[in-house]
């Protein structure tokens, strides 16, 4: 019987494992994000097309902070699950300003989203 508790936590704990992910409801959420990141030419923080897979601070010349430039991360699902709880909490001394994304759906729903951006 423990085990299946145990089991049952674990589970419970995987980022988003549970979630479906739905690109067009994380293009809605996306709104929330649009003060800054709009997506191509004009936006004012980085450029979101291709950010799934790509290593933080390395995109294009938007002057990132040495936080996010020596993080060492690398934007895969977990990682941006965790950085749109929290960008501070993720990485301390980010320039971001966004307080993030409590609920766990929007954010599998935004990674979702970000996957389209080629």
């Amino acid at each position: 019987m423990h085990r299946w508790a145990l089991a049952a936590l674990i589970v419970a704990g995987l980022p988003n494992a549970s979630f479906a992910q739905d690109a067009e409801a994380g293009k809605t959420v996306f709104h929330k994000c649009q003060v800054c990141h709009q997506i191509g030419k004009d936006a004012v923080g980085p450029n979101l097309v291709g950010v799934v897979g790509r290593k933080a601070g390395t995109e294009g010349t938007y002057n990132y902070s040495n936080a996010v430039k020596n993080s060492g991360i690398t934007w895969d699902d977990a990682n941006l699950d965790s950085w749109l709880q929290g960008p501070s909490k993720k990485i301390p001394g980010t320039k971001m300003l966004f307080p993030g994304l409590k609920d766990a759906t929007d954010r599998a729903n935004v990674i979702a989203y970000l996957k389209t951006l080629k």
